[in-house]
């Protein structure tokens, strides 16, 4: 006699347990994304990212060493000085020595510069906002909030 038959359903696999990317490669794949984005807003007035963001530095704070400008821009100090030539060469900059002490010179923004980051003012604004579009104001004032004391923390 042949008794019930008992199947046994195999348990369904439970699926490989994926530890989630960490924020150190999230926040590189943000930056390559905005880079990439902010580079074809600018790529019509012949600048690169790099560069348009060392002019918003300097719309910041106007009459930095190049050294200052190199960090604030994210860039060595050794890339600076092309940066630098490419830009004042473009009559977006302007050096001169700093009155304080003779040896330095100081980058500033011209006005041409200063036109320049107006024209993209907007669309970089767009590009921001569609960054952080699906946060409310609240979040993106913690994101900012967050970044700044991330940032604070490693330098």
């Amino acid at each position: 006699m042949v008794g019930p038959r008992t199947t046994q359903a195999a348990a369904p696999a439970s699926p490989p347990h994926r530890t989630p990317p960490s924020l150190l490669y999230m926040v590189k794949q943000v930056e390559l994304v905005v880079r990439s984005h902010l580079d074809e807003l600018v790529k019509p007035s012949g600048i690169t990212a790099l560069q348009y963001t060392a002019l918003t530095v300097l719309e910041r704070h106007d009459g930095l060493s190049a050294a200052q400008l190199a960090r604030d821009s994210f860039v060595t100090a050794q890339s600076i000085a092309d940066l630098v030539r490419s830009l004042e060469g473009r009559g977006l900059i302007r050096r001169e020595r700093n009155p304080r002490n003779r040896r330095e010179l100081l980058i500033l923004l011209t006005e041409e510069g200063r036109e320049l980051l107006e024209r993209h003012a907007g669309p970089v604004r767009e590009l921001e906002e569609r960054m952080v579009g699906d946060l409310t104001g609240h979040q993106t004032e913690q994101f900012r909030t967050a970044l700044s004391k991330a940032w604070h923390a490693l330098s």
